[in-house]
């Protein structure tokens, strides 16, 4: 199938875009580019832009609810292929303000909130597993 465009950038709706992009600096690397307090840009060295913008009245979603306030979207982090990785990144990032939202084993994944309460997952991902094509 031909492109009709290049993937650039996700877009977090969120109160403090400048605290959130330094969260997910921490989570992923790359700097901040935070000229402007309403609108926060992090390269993301190796993948696309996490962008950060203010929302006025920002309600967080309610995982796993998504009869009146859906989750819309969540991240998926390959944390490694080991739970002794996932363990090693489940503590960095409830260090830098993660909470845990179902952190028990489940199907090679464990699903946390950042700070504004996005969903995202560390999953553990074999590399000798392939996982089916999708079309």
């Amino acid at each position: 199938m031909t492109a009709v465009t290049r993937f650039r950038s996700v877009v977090l709706d969120c109160p403090d875009p400048r605290a959130l992009a330094r969260f997910y600096a921490g989570v992923v690397g790359g700097t901040p580019q935070d000229d402007d307090p309403e609108w926060v840009v992090l390269d993301v060295p190796g993948g696309p832009r996490l962008s950060f913008q203010r929302a006025e009245g920002y309600t967080p979603p309610e995982w796993p609810r998504a009869d009146r306030n859906s989750q819309q979207f969540h991240i998926d982090f390959d944390a490694g292929s080991t739970w002794e990785e996932i363990e090693e990144a489940e503590r960095k990032v409830l260090s830098l303000g993660a909470k845990a939202l179902h952190a028990e084993d489940k199907d090679d994944f464990r699903v946390y909130a950042d700070p504004a309460g996005h969903p995202f997952c560390l999953c553990r991902i074999d590399p000798h597993r392939r996982l089916p094509v999708q079309v």
